[in-house]
Parts: C-alpha cells; structure tokens; sequence
C-alpha cells in the first residue's frame, strides 16, 4: 500500500535481468473458502466473552499507555472489546480518534505522530502501539520514526511483507484512498522492523491477508506467534488476547520472546524465519 510515510534514503541495488522472481511476487490472495471463513467473526466475539473469566485471571498490566489503531475501513468502535480488554487487564488504551481508517488522508499521519507524542509526554513514559490490518502498519511506521517515544509494536494480521495485491483488500484500499499500491521502494521499507520489541500475530487462515505478508524476518526483537482465528475477528479472538496481554507485560529493557513451550503448544505456534523460509516450512 502506497503509504506517505518518511522514506529513509538507502541505496538502490543494481537490477540483475536474469534474477529469479522475488518471492512476493508469486504470492496470492487468500481464495474463496478463506473469504467465507470470515463470517466465523461472531463466534470469535462470543469466545471471547465465553473466554472472560479465564482471561480475567491473567496478571495485571503496569498502566503504561496503548494506543490502538483499527484496521482499513474500520474504526475505533471496532477496537472498542481490545481496548475495554486492555483497560480491564490495567493498561491505559487509546484510541487513534481519526474516523473510518480510509488510508494516510491528508492529516492522518501528522495527528497520529502528535498523538503519540502527547501520550508519551503525558504518561511520563513510552506507548505501546497495537494495530489491527492496515492499523499495524500505521504503528510499525510510527515507531520506526519515534522509538524513543514507542515501547514495544504489536500487530494483528497486518500486510508488512510482501506485495499488497497479495491480499483481497488491495482494490478496496486504492478506492477508498485514492493512492496506488505499486510504490516498491516503499514496500521495501516496510518489510523492515522496527528497533523496538515486534511481535506480529497472524493466522494461516487469514481471508483478507495472505498469511506470508504478517511474517517478520529474523531480528533480535522480532517475533511472530501463529493463532487460528479469522482476519476480521482477530482483535476479539480469545488466544489473540491473550499473546497480546503477554507481549504487553514484557519489560522493553529485558524483553524475551513469546514462549510457546508447555500447554501453549497446542495453541500457538511461533516462528523466527523470513517469509520465504516460513513458506517452504509449510
């Protein structure tokens, strides 16, 4: 997605003719049945709720503030369950207060740079930036322009790696943004993590988002934890909250990666490699 974020300038490399396909770009979208497995949303909303007593019994967060940002199309009344989940478990959500996420309008960007900001300023310590889809990228970015304002990324199912059009959301995205999606040196700087704590959180039955794009590659602060739920219902899907209470709870200064040993292993699965490694283990 063609996003008008800071470009850092780096070197062009040379383009060798003869070079195989990049792998992104034998990437496909997520097919038909993926598509009709997101209706399952609802019962991932009632999971949740179901879910309640046992997620209330996890340990309580330090109050440090999370700003939330919704995925493309959504807004924050979409993220209204994680954020009440977030306050409940004693953190200080926030929403991103930018109407419908129809991409970086004019603006956009710059209030959410300031509203990180503001929150760091305000709290007297670093934001946690969680985003959903479209909304993951918006905080990847931010916090590869402000670390020294952000404490950790956490993403759900969101499209960093590999080409848009490897998600059946691209066409809505251009519409409704009004910008193209073929900008590859920015493509290129979005794979890249940021230099704080990253987790990714996404599903291999993702039905907008081709689950290749939600990998982040090797890096020390860099994870990626696989849940079974749906594109659209992952920010209310029980297992998703969880790792995401988890991840929260991390101190940035000693922070560890998601550990998936124990009775974990039969719910999650976590994975360290680059998206093309992560395939060929398929």
């Amino acid at each position: 997605m063609s996003l008008p974020f800071r470009k850092r300038k780096t070197p062009k490399p040379e383009i060798d003719p003869f070079a195989p396909p990049h792998w992104d770009d034998a990437l496909q979208a997520p097919g038909p049945l993926l598509m009709l497995m997101e209706a399952r949303a609802p019962w991932e909303y009632a999971a949740m709720l179901a879910a309640a007593p046992w997620l209330s019994r996890l340990p309580v967060g330090d109050g440090h503030p999370v700003l939330v940002f919704p995925g493309l199309g959504a807004s924050d009344f979409t993220t209204l369950p994680l954020r009440n989940f977030l306050r409940d478990r004693g953190y200080t959500p926030y929403p991103w207060k930018q109407g419908f996420n129809f991409g970086p309008r004019h603006g956009v960007l710059d209030s959410c740079r300031a509203m990180v900001a503001h929150l760091a300023e305000k709290h007297h310590e670093k934001v946690s930036l969680i985003g959903w889809s479209l909304g993951g990228v918006y905080a990847r970015e931010l916090a590869k322009e402000q670390p020294h304002h952000t404490r950790c990324v956490i993403t759900l199912g969101t499209p960093f790696a590999g080409h848009p059009r490897a998600t059946n959301a691209w066409r809505f995205y251009e519409m409704v943004s009004g910008q193209a999606v073929h900008d590859h040196e920015l493509i290129e700087q979005l794979h890249e993590p940021p230099p704080v704590p990253t987790t990714s959180i996404y599903s291999k039955t993702d039905g907008v988002v081709a689950w290749q794009c939600s990998i982040n590659p090797e890096s020390p602060q860099a994870e990626n934890i696989e849940v079974h739920a749906s594109h659209v219902g992952m920010g209310m899907n029980p297992l998703a909250l969880y790792a995401i209470a988890d991840r929260l709870r991390q101190d940035p200064a000693h922070w560890k990666r998601f550990d998936a040993q124990g009775a974990r292993r039969w719910f999650y699965k976590v994975t360290h490699h680059s998206p093309l490694q992560a395939s060929a283990k398929l």
